[in-house]
């Protein structure tokens, strides 16, 4: 019951009709979508019809909707909803929605009307035709311009219609709706100009409305294009594209692609790439594609010419009046290494003295690298095993080539300096470059002799003015500091001191003698030659010259004995008739100044009035009988001896003996007499001998003190102020030359073994103290014919007689300094 709905008026004419008996008509209400089963009435109660005969009267609907929307219970004649209603189905239309019944009950037959309006619900929700509507608007079209859109429809009727339009929030479009005749049209208004660029299509959504409680809607989506004009310039996506090309890019290598856009469409869209710039190197370096926008590269790219390239692009339209706009593009150039160092040198010194300091400046060296960054970075090296460095300078990849080292032009007058430089790069690449750099001289070297002392064996009798030795000295240095003048070093000018007899040539070196030197006189002496550069301060050195005077066979032998009263070699010699064979008639002696086979003498018989008689020893030049005597021997005999020296060219003496044979008697008493002169004067000779001996030793024995003393005083280094050698002992030679057959021989003393200067000296001393006893009998002997007669003839053969003695004493004398020594 509580689902019918009734109206006051309405259950008045059911009353009315009920009463009358004959007809009546009931209208009922129900909503639509209702249950099935919903009791809509109870015909019976409102007709007054008695429940219980319902069903055996027949209580039915006999007419009424096909759908047959309503069934009567008979059991208690309610109405109730047979089916499901559809109310936009039953009516169509916005009106009052009806369906009338026919209801016939039998025994007695009543016809009964019933009216049930079907009521409407919002079930529906208003719809468009379409679920979307287009339009197309010129953005240049004036705000206020409307544009009608579709109308949308709602089944449902009366306020569950469509009572309003609603429009999508925007800020360009709005919603007018337009009334007539019950119908509400809706008209899309322009309120605010549009711009295709900035918006080519707008999505509205139209949403419409009923009165339902609640109310439901429908929508209709608006698409608006917005219709293109040429009102828009090209916009590049960037306003300076910046990008990197690394030099030596193969020629179509891409650099960058430039994109301009324009907001309108169609031609007015189409764009055109082209190069604003001037710049004639761009164009010879890289090449603009008018339609894609793409520069590639066309020539060369070095960075070393262009590190950057400024592009200026424009891109045009194509509409009925184009326009245009710019960008543009910076296209860094990377660097790669492809430049060597360059090496750049100058304020070269070519020559450098040799006694420059460490760290004299030779010269300044530059080294650059077109390429940048860490390909630009140099190292610089130099060759190994000079005595030169370079030291880096305040300003980048700038040195100074300095001295490292001492420099020595004798070592080296030349360095080829080879300066290498290397950049960081990878691969790292290089250059270098040489130097020829002189090292001028400086006299720091003194003349140097190759030997010294210099030993000279000269030959006696030399000819004045002639050249005897070449000297020469060399100088490490150069030039003038190598030219070198050569001086003698004179004496006191003693009589020894022979250097006053000697000269040199200044610039060859070559001594001359002044004089003739003569072994006897002097056998050895020694002079000291100065070499001298020309260098300021000139340098200087010295060097000995030990001249040894040889022998040669100019001495004639001198007989010493037979002499006679007038200095003849004459001698008679008597000797008893009765002697033996082999009795020594007499000693022939002789003395050669000369030495060795010079003077070696030789005694032979040149005329002897009997060779059977008379012998002579070829060597000692005794004279000796062969036979004893006969009466028949003549009683005097006279020999001739030659004396021969054994030179090369031999010279000669000859000395006259007259042997007188005697009887025995008047021997005896010419011996008697001759021995009592002879007892006389060989006291006085004795005497002599005694005085001779006695100075002989003393001046030995002072010359050996005197030598030892000084040489003690004196600097074991034996040399000069101007030279030091300490590498070098001096040697003492003694020759001897004789001849054999044709051929002629020099036989030279060993040297001595490398010792003390002292040693050698005294060894020299002990050499020369031989020489000067030499030469005192030399000249004693040579005084002959000043000293009184006989007596000096016989003291000098009583020398000879007792010269073994003297030379034992004098070489035991010389063998003790030598051990000493």
């Amino acid at each position: 019951d509580s689902e019918r709905v009734y109206s006051g008026s309405e259950r008045q004419r059911s009353s009315d009709l009920i009463s009358s008996q004959l007809s009546a008509q009931i209208r009922y209400s129900v909503p639509e979508e209702v249950k099935e089963g919903t009791a809509v009435g109870n015909i019976a109660k409102d007709l007054g019809l008695e429940v219980s005969s319902l069903v055996d009267r027949q209580f039915r609907i006999v007419s009424g909707s096909k759908e047959e929307l309503f069934q009567i219970n008979q059991e208690n004649g309610v109405l109730y909803v047979h089916k499901k209603i559809d109310r936009e189905s039953v009516c169509a239309g916005s009106g009052v929605c009806m369906v009338n019944l026919k209801t016939v009950i039998e025994n007695p037959l009543e016809i009964h009307y019933v009216e049930v309006e079907i009521s409407d619900i919002n079930d529906h929700s208003p719809s468009f035709p379409e679920k979307e509507q287009r339009l197309r608007i010129s953005e240049n079209t004036l705000p206020g311009a409307d544009y009608q859109l579709q109308a949308a429809g709602d089944p449902d009727s009366g306020t569950n219609s469509v009572r309003s339009y609603k429009l999508s929030p925007n800020d360009h479009f709005e919603i007018r709706v337009r009334e007539s005749d019950e119908d509400k049209m809706p008209f899309l208004v322009l309120k605010k100009a549009v711009d295709r660029e900035i918006t080519t299509t707008y999505k509205l959504i139209l949403t419409a409305v009923d009165g339902g409680n609640p109310p439901r809607s429908g929508t209709l989506n608006i698409t608006i294009t917005v219709l293109d004009i040429n009102d828009n310039r090209p916009v590049f996506s960037r306003e300076s594209y910046s990008v990197t090309l690394s030099e030596n890019s193969v020629i179509g290598t891409m650099v960058v692609r430039v994109n301009a856009t324009d907001m309108d469409e169609g031609t007015n869209s189409d764009i055109e790439y082209s190069f604003s710039t001037l710049n004639s190197k761009v164009h010879e370096v890289f090449e603009l594609d008018q339609v894609t926008g793409e520069i590639r590269v066309k020539g060369e790219v070095d960075f070393e010419d262009t590190e950057v390239y400024k592009l200026d692009i424009q891109a045009s339209d194509k509409g009925h009046l184009p326009m245009s706009a710019n960008c543009r593009v910076v296209i860094k150039i990377i660097d790669v290494n492809d430049n060597r160092p360059e090496i750049e040198i100058t304020s070269l010194s070519k020559n450098i003295p040799e006694d420059s300091k460490p760290g004299t400046v030779i010269s300044l060296v530059s080294v650059t690298d077109k390429d940048a960054g860490i390909n630009g970075k140099v190292i610089c090296q130099l060759n190994t095993n000079i005595p030169f460095e370079l030291k880096p300078s305040f300003k980048d990849n700038m040195y100074s080539l300095v001295t490292k080292d001492r420099l020595d032009r004798e070592m080296n007058s030349r360095y080829d300096i080879t300066i290498t430089a290397s950049d960081l790069g990878q691969p790292s690449l290089t250059a270098s470059t040489t130097l020829s750099v002189q090292i001028s001289d400086v006299n720091d070297n003194a003349p140097e002799f190759l030997l010294n002392p210099l030993d000279l064996y000269l030959m006696e009798n030399n000819a004045a003015g002639s050249s005897i030795i070449s000297v020469s000295a060399s100088d490490r240095d150069t030039a003038e500091n190598a030219v070198i003048s050569y001086h003698i070093i004179r004496g006191d000018g003693t009589q020894n001191d022979l250097s006053s007899f000697l000269n040199i040539n200044s610039e060859t070196g070559i001594v001359y003698s002044l004089k003739s030197f003569d072994f006897e006189t002097a056998k050895t002496f020694q002079f000291h030659v100065l070499a001298t550069d020309s260098g300021t301060p000139s340098l200087s050195s010295n060097v000995t010259v030990n001249v040894f005077i040889l022998d040669q066979n100019d001495n004639v032998p001198v007989i010493l004995y037979p002499v006679s009263a007038n200095g003849s070699a004459e001698g008679v010699e008597e000797i008893p008739r009765n002697v033996n064979a082999g009795h020594l008639v007499t000693k022939v002696r002789a003395y050669d100044a000369d030495i060795g086979y010079n003077g070696w003498l030789l005694f032979s018989l040149q005329e002897v009035s009997d060779h059977s008689l008379f012998g002579l020893d070829r060597y000692t030049g005794q004279i000796r009988t062969l036979r004893s005597f006969t009466e028949t021997d003549e009683a005097q005999h006279k020999l001739l001896i030659l004396v021969k020296d054994n030179g090369n060219v031999s010279l000669s003496a000859t000395a006259t003996v007259i042997v007188k044979v005697v009887e025995p008697k008047e021997a005896f008493a010419a011996s008697d007499i001759k021995n009592a002169v002879k007892d006389e004067e060989e006291n006085n000779v004795t005497f002599y001998l005694i005085i001779t001996l006695g100075s002989i030793s003393v001046l030995f024995v002072i010359s050996i003190i005197v030598l030892i003393v000084m040489q003690c005083s004196k600097s074991t280094d034996y040399s000069s102020k101007y030279l030091q050698d300490t590498n070098y002992d001096g040697t003492l030679c003694h020759s001897i030359q004789y001849r054999s057959g044709d051929k002629r021989y020099m036989l030279v003393g060993p040297r001595m073994s490398v010792g003390s200067t002292i040693k050698r000296r005294l060894q020299g001393a002990v050499h020369c103290v031989g020489a000067e006893i030499n030469s005192f009998f030399h000249s004693f002997f040579s005084l002959k014919n000043t000293v009184s007669g006989r007596k000096l003839l016989k003291a000098c053969q009583h020398y000879m007689k007792l010269s073994p003695i003297i030379f034992n004493f004098c070489f035991f004398q010389v063998c003790i300094s030598y051990c000493l020594l």
